[in-house]
């Protein structure tokens, strides 16, 4: 069956009672979407959606001081009288401001027959399950860079392929993708702290510099496993404090974590992690290597973040329910990505060199026998990331993202 995208799963819970959240890091084309949700608030030409008049629509930046200042000691009453006959409420950036989640949560309760749409570049206060408001009351979705499905599907398989030495040094931003030539500018104004401005006003750090330090000795430990002693030694940082930045990076949706797999085997590690970027462009600005792809020597690391993070995208737009892992034991032996479905476990490893011999360790076979083994590289990316019995490949969100 043919995937619906992004925009119209979003329009399908309108009406619903649901609060609708739109996740994702900054610059990864929110905004743009629901501009084309909303025509009155498009300044290009897309196909017009005549369900929404725009007379029936109130736009809010929270990056704005006035619609923060809006939203502080406010009162259901007061904001009805600020939306009016609006049907549509739609908070761009609503991570700006203050206490969002309860202010959300007040007009989803008291004028329930306001369809609210907000967008977030960080869960602190949106989405964070340790302090959630909006339980039962919302349908959250995640916005991720460019995938090499979308692509796959704007340039045809050959064309993408042929093109995965640049994604895995200039990664998938859509402005990076819209604008050849210009991605090393690009990359270096999102990775100069824009991306993760909102830590460093929300959390008021004082000191920016260590957060970068630890953002570059992330990136040049992409596919090792990672210890936050390690790390805050290398940063001058504790190792709880050290282990709090990652979670706020993580809630920016610059990174994300992997756990390790462990059942049966003494020796498996149980409490490890890795941590990967969720594009290789930004990770490549951190370090300022762009370099091309053939004369790396990490080459194998930016091919196994490439993987598993288009993976994710791909778990996460098809909401398919699965588990994932990286598996290590004491002794050294190891498998770069692990998932769980339906009950059946199947365990990758990535290479790059699709001359490179590679042997699944025999204890993990033995222990766990009905699993299914893979080696994924160059030549058949497009079983791992592609939805292979769909009728329309990569037909994911995007593309309205896409200039044209």
């Amino acid at each position: 069956m043919i995937q619906r995208t992004l925009k119209s799963v979003i329009t399908g819970q309108f009406g619903k009672g649901k609060v609708i959240l739109l996740m994702g890091a900054r610059q990864v084309g929110k905004t743009t979407l629901l501009k084309s949700l909303f025509p009155g608030f498009r300044r290009f030409s897309a196909e017009q959606n005549p369900n929404v008049p725009v007379e029936d629509v109130l736009w809010l930046n929270g990056d704005e001081l006035d619609v923060q200042r809006l939203f502080e000691e406010t009162s259901s009453t007061r904001l009805r009288f600020i939306f009016g006959s609006k049907r549509f409420v739609v908070i761009d950036e609503a991570q700006r401001i203050k206490d969002i989640g309860l202010k959300l949560k007040l007009i989803a309760d008291e004028i329930p027959d306001i369809q609210l749409v907000a967008t977030g570049s960080s869960s602190f206060d949106l989405a964070n399950e340790a302090n959630e408001p909006l339980t039962g009351r919302k349908r959250e979705y995640v916005m991720y860079p460019l995938s090499f499905a979308e692509m796959t599907r704007r340039h045809g398989l050959l064309d993408e392929k042929r093109l995965i030495p640049h994604r895995l040094v200039y990664g998938y931003y859509p402005e990076v993708v819209n604008k050849p030539g210009e991605e090393r500018e690009i990359l270096k104004s999102l990775s100069d702290s824009y991306l993760y401005k909102d830590i460093l006003m929300w959390e008021r750090i004082k000191k920016p510099d260590k957060l970068v330090k630890l953002l570059q000795a992330l990136a040049f430990q992409i596919g090792s496993q990672v210890s936050y002693s390690e790390l805050g030694q290398l940063c001058a940082l504790d190792a709880k404090t050290t282990e709090k930045y990652i979670v706020l990076l993580e809630q920016c949706y610059v990174i994300f974590r992997l756990a390790s797999f462990s059942r049966n085997l003494r020796n498996e590690l149980k409490y490890s992690r890795k941590i990967y970027f969720f594009d290789n462009g930004i990770r490549n600005a951190l370090i300022a290597d762009f370099s091309l792809a053939e004369t790396r020597r990490d080459i194998g690391a930016l091919w196994e973040n490439f993987l598993v993070a288009e993976r994710k995208k791909k778990i996460a737009y098809n909401r398919e329910v699965t588990n994932t892992w990286f598996w290590r034991t004491s002794s050294q032996k190891e498998i770069d990505y692990i998932e769980e479905s339906g009950g059946t476990l199947r365990a990758f490893e990535f290479k790059w060199n699709p001359s490179a011999k590679y042997k699944f360790p025999r204890q993990f076979m033995e222990q766990y026998p009905d699993t299914r083994f893979e080696v994924i590289g160059p030549d058949n990316i497009d079983e791992f990331l592609l939805d292979m019995n769909a009728g329309d490949r990569g037909s994911r969100p995007g593309q309205v993202r896409f200039k044209t």
